[in-house]
Formats: C-alpha cells, structure tokens, sequence
C-alpha cells in the first residue's frame, strides 16, 4: 500500500468507527470534538498496523 491508501484505509477505519461512538456513547449526537476523536483513532490504528508518522529532517 502506498501512503495515500494507507491514510485512507485509516480515515475509513476512524469513519466508520466514528459512526458507532455518536449513536452508541453520545446518543447520535454530533460530536464536537471530532478532529480530535478521528486523530486519536487514527494514531492508534496506524500504531497497530505498525505505522508512525515522523519527520524526516531535510
């Protein structure tokens, strides 16, 4: 997989994932927080796919 499809299979993952938390722990409620629920769920998602994101120093 190249970075792009890995970013999207990620933004999928966190989609779909999403879905459930505003139905099922806010009630289907629109989640404010958002950004910040997606981020969290990517980071782990790519950390348990053995991915990071670093900076490479140029």
């Amino acid at each position: 997989m190249d970075t792009t499809e890995i970013i999207l299979d990620a933004l999928q993952r966190a989609a779909t994932a999403h879905g459930v938390h505003e139905a099922e722990v806010l009630g289907g409620k629109y989640d404010e927080q958002w950004p910040q629920w997606y981020a969290e769920h990517m980071t782990r998602t790519l950390a348990g796919s053995g991915y990071q994101i670093v900076r490479v120093d140029q």
